[in-house]
């Protein structure tokens, strides 16, 4: 994620500091939820903008080149929604990755937002299961920039795999040398002050 903004608690603040590029997205799909789904209560977490039931239900992030839209329990939606992007992931959250509104399928999003709500309020479902995926093969790049951080290797040693995998699937996913440098360089400086992938703007 490329949000460079600083951090709020206040959501109108948090719209107002978001990049330019996805600003209006952000305030669009901030007042289609409302709209559609009154009883949901804002928050700020973890530098996104969040709307919660009983428990977290959806996010917005607004990041300077896209905009994604988070569903917490997104695999047991996933079935009855194509527009989630079906990539990698360590939870059971799926994502709705934007670089426009044009031609966004929006009875299909409004029909998710309601899923989500209704599967949110349902006390008597269990927790989503685990996800069992099978090991993210260490990217190169990676491994040796760990050889030459003793800081940063040592915290990633002492994650537990599922953090450690952020990391790798962040890194293994890169296509471009210079984005596979970059982003080499942001986990070697989080990991060396003991920063999680969600936590590495730290």
């Amino acid at each position: 994620m490329d949000v460079s903004r600083p951090k709020t608690r206040d959501p109108e603040a948090w719209i107002a500091g978001a990049p330019d590029f996805s600003r209006s997205m952000a305030e669009q799909l901030r007042e289609w939820i409302l709209r559609w789904e009154p009883d949901l209560i804002e928050s700020i977490k973890w530098n996104t903008l969040c709307f919660s039931g009983r428990k977290l239900v959806c996010a917005i992030s607004a990041c300077k080149k896209h905009l994604s839209i988070a569903f917490f329990r997104g695999t047991e939606l996933a079935e009855t929604c194509q527009l989630f992007d079906l990539s990698e992931s360590n939870t059971s959250l799926q994502s709705i990755r934007l670089t426009t509104l044009q031609g966004f399928d929006l009875k299909a999003f409004r029909q998710l937002l309601h899923a989500a709500v209704a599967l949110d309020a349902r006390g008597d479902l269990p927790p989503p299961p685990a996800l069992r995926r099978e090991e993210w093969p260490m990217p190169a790049a990676l491994a040796e920039g760990l050889k030459s951080n003793k800081a940063a290797a040592a915290f990633f040693d002492s994650l537990k795999p599922t953090y450690q995998r952020e990391y790798k699937v962040w890194i293994g996913t890169a296509k471009q040398p210079q984005t596979i440098q970059r982003r080499l360089k942001e986990t070697l400086n989080a990991l060396a002050s003991g920063r999680k992938w969600a936590q590495r703007k730290g």
